[in-house]
């Protein structure tokens, strides 16, 4: 038997009905589609950046050969070997060990050098392994908030590791903070930096992120005179944990910043940084330190705030005290007075006075009133 219906087009064709041999494929697909598991989403690729190569290039004699676009670095790697006085420069962000074998593999990396870049997360320091030397630095940037709280995110932090090898240097980065590509953009413009080799990349890394401490030092300074005012005012709020949790903040701040000085004078001592490129690292250390005074500072000035704020808490608890214990003592006037009259004798001088009640009442107003005069000049209320 044939039935009708009617095309997209509005014309109508010809049906046939399904026949009685295809019920059982039809009742097998039915049923596929009921037990087929469902699929659970696994997890999202690396979206537009799989190799995790930010970028990659290759210098010689302080420019940067083949223009803006970034080469692969296998064939970086090959160019930067056959020519003397050339090196390349690969900046990673967030690798994961599978993207780092075959980065190793080319360039020779060892296995701890590799395990190392991709974990992330160490404190500062500088590591020598055959002739590459791991370079670690801390990310900082300050989060602008409108006002701080308890749970306000004052200094995030990230890591930076720098691989210097004799003809190479790896950067890897963890976390959003401190990005690169403005490093690149001003090392590329000042080739007599970049003539020094790998280790101007090392040097223009570890620039930035002294100026970066410096410019959240700058931050947090605001921060703290905002504190600082809110803490002497007239008027202020029994509310301090916002201070503790900056105090949090510093701590992090500080192992970011205070580490770092006993590598540079590391790479200063040794003899694998170029001679060209130590009066740069010089005004680097000398800037960290710098950076290093303030944040010692802000941590003593922190402790202040706080050793005040808990002293102002302290002593509005003692007033408040006083003033509960002045007014306990007025009230213990008129208690005693209805106290004693409140007896039960037959005999009680003044019971059957005719006039003994409002003198009660006079008695412990007077008294009452002397009390709180003595204690209101006495300062306690």
């Amino acid at each position: 038997m044939l039935g009708r219906s009617d095309d997209s087009a509005g014309r109508r064709r010809l049906v046939r009905p399904p026949r009685l041999g295809d019920l059982p494929h039809a009742i097998g697909r039915l049923l596929s589609g009921i037990t087929r598991p469902v699929a659970v989403a696994g997890p999202v690729p690396r979206g537009g950046n799989p190799d995790a190569v930010v970028d990659c290039a290759v210098y010689a004699n302080g420019l940067r050969r083949g223009g803006s676009a970034p080469v692969s670095y296998p064939e970086a790697a090959r160019q930067a070997r056959r020519r003397r006085g050339t090196f390349l420069w690969l900046g990673l962000h967030e690798p994961d060990l599978a993207t780092m074998r075959p980065v190793a593999e080319v360039f020779g990396l060892h296995e701890l050098l590799v395990e190392q870049a991709v974990a992330g997360g160490h404190r500062p320091g500088v590591q020598t392994l055959g002739d590459v030397t791991r370079l670690v630095l801390r990310t900082a940037r300050y989060v602008e908030h409108d006002r701080l709280t308890a749970t306000s995110e004052v200094v995030e932090t990230g890591d930076v590791t720098v691989l210097v090898g004799p003809w190479f240097a790896i950067t890897v980065r963890h976390g959003p903070v401190g990005p690169l590509w403005a490093v690149r953009k001003e090392l590329e413009a000042r080739p007599e930096v970049l003539r020094q080799g790998p280790w101007s990349v090392a040097y223009a890394v570890g620039s930035r992120m002294v100026d970066s401490y410096l410019d959240v030092a700058e931050h947090v300074e605001r921060d703290l005179e905002r504190i600082e005012e809110e803490t002497f005012a007239s008027e202020r709020t029994g509310e301090f944990a916002h201070i503790y949790q900056l105090k949090r903040e510093m701590v992090e701040f500080k192992r970011a910043v205070l580490p770092l000085a006993e590598p540079l004078t590391r790479l200063l001592e040794s003899r694998v940084l170029p001679p060209g490129l130590r009066p740069y690292l010089e005004d680097v250390r000398g800037r960290l330190g710098r950076a290093a005074d303030r944040v010692g500072g802000f941590d003593d000035l922190v402790n202040s705030i706080l050793q005040a704020r808990l002293a102002q808490v302290s002593v509005d608890q003692n007033h408040d005290m006083r003033k509960i214990a002045a007014w306990a003592a007025i009230a213990a006037v008129p208690t005693v007075i209805a106290g004693v009259f409140g007896m039960n004798f037959d005999v009680m001088p003044g019971t059957g006075a005719t006039y003994g009640f409002y003198v009660s009442i006079a008695a412990m107003l007077l008294i009452g009133g002397g009390v709180y005069h003595r204690l209101k000049k006495s300062g306690w209320l």
